[in-house]
């Protein structure tokens, strides 16, 4: 049956999906393209401007509804401060929550990195979001069903 429930949880996966498809569309397939195809200032500028897309879309739809979708739904569950201490379903969702907070911190230092010609850092940083951003989902997927 739809319900609003399902809906706001399948904003929060979709939003999720877009975030992680992104990062790994990115990783996976342009980068190595764009290294191979492309001379050095032109890949700069073709990178650059899709960073600029990726964050505007990450500030403007991927954050909101995330935070939003997730708020909702924890409230939905009940969820208390206190309740993310719990074994099970607290602590999995709090490490989820640590866990997206050091991806948007890599996202904005790699964004940061990128605009202010630290390129070293930049991959670093890129790495590190898309790796915490694949492990949010993975615990995102070892919440307990309810």
């Amino acid at each position: 049956m739809l319900t609003i429930w399902t809906v706001v949880r399948f904003l929060h996966v979709l939003g999720a999906a877009l975030w992680v498809g992104g990062q790994l569309t990115v990783s996976l397939v342009v980068l190595p393209l764009a290294r191979r195809g492309l001379d050095a200032e032109r890949r700069g500028s073709v990178l650059t401007a899709i960073g600029r897309r990726f964050g505007l879309l990450t500030v403007a739809f991927f954050l909101p509804v995330q935070i939003g979708t997730g708020i909702a739904l924890a409230w939905r569950r009940g969820v208390t401060w206190e309740s993310l201490l719990v074994p099970g379903y607290g602590r999995i969702l709090a490490a989820k929550l640590a866990l997206f907070a050091v991806v948007m911190l890599a996202a904005a230092l790699h964004g940061a990195a990128s605009s202010r010609g630290y390129p070293v850092l930049a991959r670093v940083m890129a790495v590190t979001s898309l790796v915490t951003s694949v492990g949010v989902v993975a615990l995102a997927t070892a919440l307990p069903v309810t």
